[in-house]
């Protein structure tokens, strides 16, 4: 899944971002709108990931819902 699949996918997914990142909240949600580089900022900011953490825990995540 690119990110112009998952900002096509985005309403169906959203809840699953919630799920798996639990800090995330609704306003954050606003942000990210379906896109990937927000969400990895967001990720970064929120949980203190390196970069290439937060890539992988994106990727990881898209995987699963192919």
């Amino acid at each position: 899944m690119n990110a112009d699949i998952l900002k096509g996918k985005w309403h169906e997914i959203q809840g699953d971002v919630k799920k798996k990142w639990g800090k995330l909240t609704d306003d954050d949600m606003l942000v990210i709108d379906g896109q990937s580089e927000k969400l990895l900022g967001i990720l970064q900011t929120k949980y203190g990931y390196q970069k290439d953490m937060a890539q992988k825990e994106y990727d990881d995540f898209l995987k699963s819902h192919k």
